[in-house]
């Protein structure tokens, strides 16, 4: 194996292989859309208005397909999804729990705590 061949990592070949399927589909639907006859040809297909039918209909079946799924999704999701609280609702309990560390604060120590606090004070000195 190369040099060159061992840098390649899983995802560029995977990369790499999906350019070449889609360059490999492109260049069919362009020729089998402007020359279908090579179908007809091969015994594929009766006449090549049929297949230029089918190679035009295909390809907006599939993206009608994904794009209603694509909002059926969405639909889902906001269907399953519940509602946020109020903006009001929010603030007041944000005020709520301000309050609360505020109160917290300004708390004097109890008589289980003077003892601890003091000797926090002595032992800084």
């Amino acid at each position: 194996m190369c040099g060159a061949c061992k840098m390649v990592s899983k995802d560029q070949s995977i990369g790499g292989l999906i350019f070449i399927v889609c360059i490999a589909l492109a260049i069919f639907y362009v020729v089998t859309l402007f020359h279908p006859s090579w179908m007809v040809d091969l015994g594929w297909a009766k006449d090549a208005s049929t297949v230029q039918f089918w190679i035009v209909a295909v390809p907006v079946f599939l993206a009608f397909v994904a794009v209603m799924f694509i909002g059926a999704w969405i639909g889902w999701t906001m269907a399953t999804t519940p509602p946020p609280k109020p903006i009001e609702e929010i603030t007041k309990e944000l005020e709520e729990e301000e309050k609360k560390e505020e109160a917290k604060d300004e708390t004097p120590p109890t008589p289980a705590e003077e003892p601890k606090a003091s000797k926090r004070k002595e032992s800084k000195n």
